[in-house]
């Protein structure tokens, strides 16, 4: 096998500069994915089209090191972790065409499910796979995988759903299987996988024992090896190949594109909680409930009603419920219209009568109850993992058995935690299809443990197929199932997969290790640990959903990669490795510390509600940064003059020849720390003025106004900004405002936040509020802000001191509230662009930013790529490249909308959106002004 730096030399002649990655970095940030498998790859690198994955392929075959294809990262079982080249397929495979009219719809691998199904959602269409990881996961690992979900079961899933695949072939042959003469070319170019393929169907075709056996394997959901159904449902060797890549988890070719048949969206629903006394009373009701007619029953056993009860969300009936043996049943019937769903749901209502449960039970249609219900059901996983001891992993295996076999599978399961010591261990799962999961949590990193979980696995395998079981269901077979493949289908059926694998992939370069391997430990060799770091670290599961929602995934790190970065760090430290250390940390301050956004949206994402921000906050902060410190500390005492200032440099530098100004900051930069030098472009406005609004008796005033200094330094796109706008808005609703004495002088406190420098923080806060309190009335006004962040930092600031009674409203939630209904609209305009920033989705407010932009405009446009621009205050200044990568993918679809107008409701935030897409951005109180003069 080549070496490091043979294989570097090798990969970076075949691809374009920039795409391969071998820093220690790097690879350390992709040998984690969700499972509880680790490995390091050799290098990673970013494949752009398909023609690179072919250069991919001649490059295993010369190298002799093998090519695993990773997208999401959300794989439980271990497909996407490698020793040899890891291959990004997400950031340049996210292509989305709807076809005729919403009925298929063709995709490249990297494009996450909800991404394509809201471009789906116009359509009322949407996919048929609808897996829990449905915000994070790609439409190529579920092909990959054959995940399913709550709904879906064997009828919607990716096997039953396909239409055809873009493939490339580890011998580099590029097919189109939707193509009419796709066979023909697959006999042509690859006449041995074309022949072999045709005699394996023959083969199992003519054997009534293999067709029984295949036949009573893919009644159930099942991920278990390879699909053996391929060969019974479909006869050209093309369209074998097709159904055969589906659930072959990168095994066998690389998936460049997926063209998919897509299901209605069925709105209308009527959801309900069933509560048994025990579970056998709950598994005797569901052959009943299944010919009802649900779109699906999960299945909650006690100790996950135990931890549901738990959250203060929770169903009023659960949280009342002194749960002993119970289970529960969670039912939801679906319709494209009231009238279709409830002539399901009556009869049901019916049927419910004559159950055994433990209370009544209502089929609601209320949407409260049932986000109440499924927050119940998905919350599952993040309420246990949340509070796994530190050090130990959360486990999450599914299976699947004939539904009279779920009962005696879900009590041999409990006894089994019981036997194996593992304690709050949790059964649940789609039960209407016989398939459950159950979670439970191991320390990994020492031999107890993994010795415990492998002879928990052993009784758990003899379990399952003793009751003609599937070992898994949805997760697909990985590393975690390998060497019970052969035991779950038999010799000669597994014989069969070992020769698909030969013709499809003759020198073993495809993910090896991955769905067949006979080494009877391979489920047992490269398990996590996770050493003790810090609160946010010792939390993360490391499941990726936070990914498609941070700003810097396409250009540095991911949230889960910055958390398994410390992770490693630890590990070296702990191994003396200290030259390991001391790389990490000095690429670490770059790509993990000063390319954070620090915005928070991980958190809105994170199913244990880390806010990675947090975590780099405290890097910050923990850094030297004496200089910068005593700086900030001096502008947090003169705010006023020191916000007048920077708006009249930046005043003066717009006005230098040459870009004189442009070049004085670059220059700059590379003497001083480029951490606190802001870096000065053209598009950067002039500076805007201070608020003038008289500091009125809190008896006269309905409000106290806190203005942004964003606007006194950045001026606005329209020449009136945000404050000036609401103040005049006021005045038309026939309201006043007041303001707190030296108004200029004061400031949220979020740019000494977001840099870590709690001295000068708090000495602002110390400032700020007081003089709110006193401006108030003592917490008698509501303090309203007119920018999203500031919004967000005075609400930080407030419920970190004694001033709890002070309320911090947005200037667009008080606007929408109070003032819309009392004014007179005189033009309205066709088409709004908005931008929600990611403060106002943080904080509930993009209804009323929608309410505003819709009572002004006729059609309200956000983008389907929306996302945090990446601006965060002074980053975009600091790192440009940040905010062009964050906002990249709405820019280019904006590109494709005619509007009138542009709308956010953050300075910072504007200017980030209108240097990406060359349009002014206003903040949307602008609009409404200017929509509502005499």
């Amino acid at each position: 096998m080549t070496s490091d730096v043979d294989l570097s030399t090798v990969l970076g002649q075949l691809l374009p500069h920039g795409t391969v990655h071998t820093r220690a970095i790097d690879r350390l940030a992709y040998a984690h994915d969700a499972s509880h498998f680790a490995r390091t790859p050799r290098a990673v690198v970013t494949a752009a089209s398909a023609d690179d994955v072919g250069r991919l392929f001649r490059a295993a075959s010369t190298t002799g090191v093998p090519l695993t294809f990773r997208s999401g990262g959300t794989s439980l079982s271990g497909q996407g972790v490698t020793d040899g080249i890891l291959v990004d397929t997400r950031k340049h495979f996210r292509g989305i065409e709807i076809l005729d009219d919403g009925a298929r719809v063709r995709v490249g691998p990297g494009a996450t499910i909800r991404a394509v199904n809201t471009r789906l959602a116009r359509f009322g269409r949407m996919l048929g796979p609808d897996p829990a990881s449905e915000s994070a996961c790609t439409l190529g690992g579920v092909v990959a995988n054959n995940s399913s979900g709550m709904a879906c079961g064997t009828v919607a899933n990716s096997y039953a759903l396909l239409d055809s695949l873009e493939l490339v072939l580890p011998s580099g042959t590029v097919l189109d299987t939707g193509a009419p003469d796709a066979d023909d070319r697959l006999r042509a170019l690859e006449p041995d996988l074309h022949s072999g393929l045709s005699r394996l169907r023959d083969r199992l075709r003519g054997d009534e024992t293999a067709r029984k056996a295949i036949a009573q394997q893919f009644s159930l959901k099942n991920t278990m090896g390879y699909g053996l159904n391929s060969f019974l449902d479909h006869s050209s060797p093309a369209a074998i190949l097709t159904h055969l890549v589906v659930g072959s988890e990168g095994t066998l070719a690389f998936i460049a594109s997926i063209t998919m048949r897509t299901v209605p969206v069925l709105s209308h629903t009527r959801t309900g909680l069933l509560i048994f006394p025990d579970l056998p009373s709950a598994n005797r009701a569901l052959p009943s409930l299944v010919d009802s007619g649900p779109a699906t029953i999960e299945l909650l056993d006690a100790t996950s009603l135990r931890v549901g009860q738990g959250d203060a969300d929770a169903d009023p009936r659960l949280r009342a419920l002194t749960v002993r043996d119970h289970a529960a049943l969670l039912v939801e019937y679906r319709g494209s219209t009231s009238e279709e769903v409830d002539a399901l749901a009556g009869p049901a209502a019916s049927l419910l009568s004559t159950l055994p449960l433990d209370g009544a039970a209502e089929l609601s249609g209320d949407p409260a109850a049932k986000a109440r219900l499924w927050h119940l059901r998905k919350g599952l996983y993040a309420a246990v993992a949340a509070a796994r001891p530190s050090g130990t992993a959360a486990l999450l295996e599914d299976v699947a058995v004939p539904v009279p076999e779920l009962l005696p599978t879900c009590e041999g399961l409990v006894e089994l935690f019981g036997r194996h010591g593992y304690e709050h261990a949790v059964i649940f799962g789609h039960a209407k299809d016989g398939n459950v999961h159950f979670m439970l949590t191991e320390r990994l990193g020492d031999g107890g443990g993994r010795d415990r979980f492998g002879r928990f696995t052993d009784d758990m395998v003899d379990l399952v197929l003793g009751h003609g079981g599937t070992l898994k269901a949805e997760h697909g077979t990985g590393r975690m199932m390998t060497p019970f493949v052969r035991r779950q289908y038999g010799d000669d059926l597994y014989d069969v997969m070992l020769e698909i694998k030969r013709l499809c992939d003759p020198r073993g370069v495809l993910n090896p290790g991955v769905v067949l391997d006979d080494d009877p430990t391979a489920h047992l060799d490269n398990l996590k640990s996770a050493p003790t770091v810090e609160s946010e670290v010792d939390r993360c599961v490391e499941c990726g959903f936070c990914e498609p929602v941070c700003p810097s995934r396409d250009v540095t790190l991911t949230p889960r990669q910055r958390i398994v970065l410390r992770r490693e760090r630890e590990r070296a430290l702990q191994a003396g490795d200290h030259a390991l250390v001391a790389e990490l940390d000095e690429a670490y301050r770059y790509d993990g510390v000063d390319t954070c956004a620090v915005d928070g949206m991980c958190a809105t994402a994170c199913p244990v509600l880390i806010n990675t921000g947090d975590l780099v906050r405290r890097l910050r902060a923990e850094r030297p940064q004496k200089t910068a410190a005593r700086g900030w500390a001096f502008a947090a005492k003169h705010w006023g003059a020191t916000t007048r200032l920077a708006g009249t440099a930046l005043s003066v530098a717009g006005a230098l020849p040459g870009g004189a100004a442009g070049k004085v900051t670059t220059a700059l930069r590379k003497v001083a720390d480029p951490e606190q030098v802001p870096m000065w472009s053209p598009d950067l406005p002039s500076s805007g003025s201070a608020p003038r609004v008289p500091a009125l008796g809190v008896g006269t005033a309905a409000a106290v106004l806190f203005s942004s200094c964003t606007g006194t330094m950045f001026g606005s796109g329209s020449g009136t900004g945000a404050t000036e706008a609401f103040a005049r808005l006021c005045d038309r609703a026939g309201l006043t405002l007041t303001v707190p004495d030296d108004l200029p002088s004061l400031c949220c406190g979020t740019p000494w936040k977001s840099k870590g420098l709690r001295d000068g923080a708090t000495a602002m806060a110390d400032r700020v509020l007081p003089a709110l309190w006193e401006a108030t009335g003592q917490g008698r006004l509501p303090v309203v802000c007119d920018a999203s962040s500031c919004t967000e930092g005075l609400r930080v600031m407030v419920a970190a001191s004694p001033f709890r009674g002070l309320e911090v409203l947005d200037a667009v939630e008080f606007t929408a509230t109070h003032l819309l209904s009392a004014l007179d609209v005189r033009g309205r305009l066709d088409r709004i662009v908005l931008h929600p920033t990611c403060s106002a989705q943080q904080m509930g407010l993009t209804p009323a930013l929608r309410t505003l932009a819709g009572a002004v405009a006729d059609d309200v446009t956000v983008p389907d790529a929306w996302g945090c621009c990446g601006f965060a205050g002074d980053r975009g200044l600091l790192h440009p490249e940040l905010t062009a990568s964050a906002t990249a993918p709405q820019a280019a679809e904006i590109a494709t909308i005619d509007a009138d107008a542009h709308a956010s409701c953050n300075r910072t935030c504007e200017l980030g959106m209108s240097r990406a897409t060359g349009e002014t951005y206003v903040h949307v109180l602008e609009l409404v002004e200017r929509a509502t003069r005499a």
